[in-house]
């Protein structure tokens, strides 16, 4: 501040002043109509939204005497909006600093400012990027930043059970995560759903990617006829739309399903597969069906990676005395995996927070040990439990956001310590 001019100083104070002083009228007006708007939106609106963010309603409507009261749900979301409001219009003003300390300089260096044209222009070169993703940046803000930051924020929140509006909803800081981990029910449902939850993931990934890679290296052998016909039958598996082939196996594995037609005409008992006592008979079944749905993209996956490997290094490993179970280990698996890593953990996140496998197989059944939940949900199956049938909707997005930290330190920690991030070149 000290060392600059007053026409300078005059844009730290009035955002576009120094620009229009200088002689850059169009650019100091344009900025200038940024702060003007920027002021009339919070004296009409922006202030109130900013401190309906922090109180979350004072009057609590009533239908019966017509009150009109206050949406503790709309003014968070309005508060929401008007922080990135003014998140956007610092983001301006540092621009507009950036802006008059160059005009300031050229003026000192006795080199004349270019005219505004001259200037789009030359932003529009430099800056291409800013100027095509500006609209769709500020559809992701609207769409999918503000919705996530809501989500966050309703975890903080006694949001649900008999406090929804017209009740005005309080900031409860962590109570729901206390909630989470010391009430014995929830406590106890949430740590067994937890501990399920990363056995599913593990195995279903597992399951998935060796299953596709040995369908692969299966269909690559010389001595297998019609690859095409066979390549077929998984792809045909995998264009069937999911929820379809879910519906299909629980009328399957169901009592009048033709499994337990089948057992009932050899003159054994029906069996509940799905029951409510079904335990790991059901989960077992889920793993199967998942992998009958997502084998068939692991197998194209691997067959196009395959196809890409040096038939060299494989007849040298055999020159060299290695078996078809070496090379295996040291040629095959390590190229896959290495050329494979971003996706097996998109696949791993995937399964962990696979919502349709349990939901149309087995979706609806509360266990007694378990609290709005069985011993096959998911904690993603048990999120929509907790808030979409039962109004739950702190706990569930506490339970999100427990969600959100587990797969993103398990995402990066093996991203990280993979081959594909410390060995970049290796393949190369």
């Amino acid at each position: 501040m000290k060392s600059s001019s007053f026409k300078t100083r005059c844009s730290y104070v009035i955002m576009g002043l120094g620009q229009f002083l200088y002689g850059q009228r169009i650019k100091g007006l344009m900025y200038m109509g940024i702060l003007a708007l920027y002021l009339w939106y919070l004296i009409t609106a922006g202030i109130g939204d900013m401190r309906g963010f922090f109180t979350l309603g004072e009057v609590e409507a009533d239908p019966w005497l017509g009150t009109a009261g206050d949406d503790s749900v709309i003014m968070m979301l309005r508060g929401i909006l008007s922080f990135l409001i003014l998140a956007a219009v610092i983001i301006f003003y540092l621009a507009n600093v950036k802006d008059i300390k160059v005009t300031e300089r050229l003026v000192g260096d006795g080199k004349p400012l270019p005219s505004f044209y001259r200037s789009l222009l030359s932003f529009v070169d430099k800056k291409f990027y800013v100027v095509a993703l500006f609209f769709p940046v500020i559809g992701v803000l609207i769409f999918n930043v503000l919705p996530i930051i809501f989500m966050i924020l309703i975890a903080f929140t006694n949001y649900g059970g008999n406090i929804v509006p017209p009740k005005l909803i309080d900031w409860t800081g962590v109570d729901n995560f206390i909630q989470i981990f010391s009430l014995s029910g929830i406590k106890g449902t949430f740590f067994k759903i937890l501990g399920w939850n990363i056995v599913w993931a593990v195995s279903a990934t597992l399951i998935n990617y060796f299953g596709g890679l040995f369908l692969a290296l299966l269909l690559n052998k010389r001595c297998v006829k019609g690859k095409a016909l066979w390549r077929a039958f998984p792809i045909i598996a995998y264009a069937v739309p999911g929820f379809i082939t879910l519906l299909g196996f629980k009328f399957m594995f169901s009592y009048g399903g033709p499994i337990n037609y089948y057992l009932k005409a050899m003159g054994e008992s029906s069996i509940g597969f799905l029951d409510i006592d079904a335990g790991w008979k059901a989960r077992i079944i889920g793993l199967l069906v998942n992998a009958w749905i997502s084998i068939p993209t692991s197998m194209l996956l691997a067959t196009g990676i395959l196809s890409n490997m040096n038939n060299e290094l494989y007849e040298a490993a055999a020159l060299d005395g290695a078996g078809r179970w070496k090379q295996f280990t040291r040629l095959t698996l390590p190229f896959v995996v290495f050329s494979t890593t971003p996706t097996l953990i998109t696949s791993f996140v995937g399964n962990f927070n696979n919502f349709g496998v349990f939901y149309f197989l087995r979706g609806g059944l509360y266990l007694d040990d378990y609290f709005l939940a069985s011993d096959t949900d998911l904690l993603i199956n048990w999120l929509y439990n907790l808030s979409i049938d039962n109004n739950y909707y702190g706990i569930g997005a506490a339970v999100s956001l427990i969600i959100f930290i587990i797969t993103s330190a398990i995402s990066l920690t093996a991203y990280v310590n993979s081959s594909a991030f410390k060995k970049e070149d290796t393949f190369r």
